[in-house]
């Protein structure tokens, strides 16, 4: 997770800065490791991370209210050994999401290219258009896309809800989360695969804000494209070269 938490962290990336973003790894059925609140990514070291039990986070998803001091009081109550770090607050969607079948490492950045997108009102098309094949290989045929909501557990309950759609009618996991006004999350079984499919999602961005310059409506690939690239048996051996 570390090196994985470097790479994101690297300022000519250009997708987190300061003490922006953070990274999780699943350890076993009943524990995962997540960057500590006010970690640097780049710099991330072990001592900037925090073990923590899935069984005191996940819980937390189904309250109802929670005063902000609660959700605080849980997070240090989640770490496996008193002398760690508090967890990030987002450290409830870490939770969460390394629940998912396949999923053993997620990456949280805010990549300018892609928050230039989620902070104008084409957010949704970007979500769910594809503009080129390797968007698809990298982050699936679409993104999940959440509306603005207060960072926190509520932030993390409208994930799970916007995550348990996605795959009801799409039968297949996500790979890339776009956060409204905030950010991106990748999802992988690995720590290529979740940096292949930030970065592919950051240059996805650029391209759909330069085909939008020139033309009013970007040339999208149709749906049966989309599905055509996603069913590849060759694009299936390169996603398995990539680590995804």
């Amino acid at each position: 997770m570390l090196s994985l938490s470097h790479e994101l962290g690297s300022e000519t990336r250009k997708l987190a800065i300061l003490g922006e973003g953070n990274t999780s790894a699943r350890l076993s059925a009943e524990t995962f490791v997540v960057k500590a609140s006010g970690s640097n990514l780049a710099k991330l070291s072990a001592a900037g991370t925090a073990e923590c039990r899935f069984d005191k986070l996940v819980p937390l998803l189904a309250a109802t209210e929670m005063t902000d001091a609660a959700v605080d009081e849980a997070l240090f109550a989640a770490r496996v050994s008193p002398d760690s770090k508090k967890p990030s607050v987002e450290a409830i969607f870490h939770a969460y999401l390394l629940t998912l079948p396949g999923v053993n490492f997620v990456g949280h950045t805010h990549p300018i290219t892609v928050n230039q997108v989620l902070c104008s009102n084409h957010a949704h098309t970007f979500a769910t258009r594809r503009l080129f094949p390797d968007e698809i290989v990298c982050c699936g045929v679409e993104s999940v896309l959440v509306p603005y909501t207060d960072p926190g557990l509520k932030l993390s309950q409208a994930i799970k809800t916007a995550v348990e759609a996605y795959i009801k009618r799409l039968s297949r996991a996500p790979r890339i989360i776009l956060l409204e006004n905030h950010g991106l999350i990748a999802l992988g079984a690995t720590p290529e695969a979740v940096l292949a499919a930030t970065l592919m999602a950051a240059k996805a961005a650029e391209i759909f804000m330069g085909a939008a310059a020139i033309s009013a409506v970007p040339r999208f690939l149709s749906p049966a494209q989309v599905e055509r690239i996603a069913g590849r048996p060759d694009e299936h051996y390169r996603q398995k070269a990539l680590g995804l």
